[in-house]
């Protein structure tokens, strides 16, 4: 399988076959990220995808999931994605979903009619970076979306047939405005009722805007008490009204659980009050200490 640079994908789509079919992040802007940050974008050939399904199809004929690699394969054209669709299921006929990462505006530039054909050749459950429902935040983030057009773009896939599931940032409000920003995402995520929630908390590395912020103190991160007391918050605000598995396993994360809502609220709840209570006001007060991937050691 042909891969360029480092290859990403969500914790969950671990048994996924993954398949380059962009290079790089085509916004590539985010004021957080540095994934992509150096990798000029650019659309893999199909010949190459052909040639990438061909090995596939040796090494894992029975595989049922496929995820396009890589930052947000999603900005393909609909006529690009139905021919790779088509590419996959003639070399993989047991594939049941394929899926990848997406922007609000990669939905945004698709019309009504492309994301249901686009469903129909299966291509479903999206992992769409929303990172927050709080406008000051998105517009920090540099994310080319608002509240408003989240809500408006992920009803546009629910229309069509599709699942999603979305990225939350918990701390990307900065200290002293986890309230709102638990407010609002939890709002934004009562409008739009994912399949799943993908947590973690703010966190960078040099060679972003965000890095240069915490840096000159233009950024003021959470404490670890700022970044429980908003991640319960959002948790108490949830309205969900379907099973949605909340993955907060990211090591970023102050807590780490895996969860169905609405069903282990109270759960997930008492674990959060219990790491607060097991913390000395100290740690409490301090601001995370973070290695690879946002890891944080208390």
């Amino acid at each position: 399988m042909h891969y360029t640079g480092t290859t990403y994908r969500p914790p969950f789509e671990a048994r996924s076959l993954l398949l380059q079919a962009t290079v790089g992040c085509s916004h590539n802007r985010c004021t957080f990220c540095t994934m992509y940050r150096t990798v000029p974008f650019s659309v893999e050939p199909l010949e190459q995808i052909e040639e990438d399904l061909r090995e596939a199809r040796d090494l894992r004929p029975n595989v049922e999931r496929v995820f396009l690699e890589n930052g947000d394969a999603f900005v393909l054209s609909a006529d690009k994605l139905l021919t790779i669709a088509a590419m996959i299921h003639d070399y993989l006929p047991r594939v049941k979903t394929i899926t990848m990462y997406a922007s609000i505006k990669n939905i945004r530039d698709k019309t009504d009619d492309e994301l249901r054909a686009l469903r129909r050749a299966g291509i479903d459950e999206l992992n769409v970076g929303v990172e927050s429902g709080y406008d000051p935040a998105l517009r920090y983030m540099n994310k080319d979306h608002d509240h408003a057009d989240a809500v408006r773009q992920l009803g546009r896939l629910r229309a069509a047939g599709m699942e999603y599931a979305l990225n939350i940032i918990l701390g990307c409000a900065g200290s002293g405005h986890g309230a709102e920003n638990a407010a609002e995402t939890a709002r934004l995520l009562n409008e739009t009722q994912p399949f799943l929630i993908f947590t973690g908390t703010l966190h960078s590395e040099s060679g972003c805007p965000l890095h240069d912020d915490l840096q000159s103190g233009a950024f003021v991160e959470n404490t670890i008490a700022e970044y429980l007391d908003e991640e319960e918050a959002l948790v108490s605000a949830l309205e969900l009204k379907r099973d949605c598995r909340w993955f907060g396993l990211h090591p970023s994360n102050v807590v780490e659980v895996d969860a169905m809502l609405p069903r282990d609220r109270d759960r997930l709840l008492s674990l959060i009050r219990r790491t607060r209570a097991e913390l000395t006001p100290q740690q409490l007060a301090s601001r995370p200490e973070r290695f690879g991937e946002g890891i944080i050691v208390l």
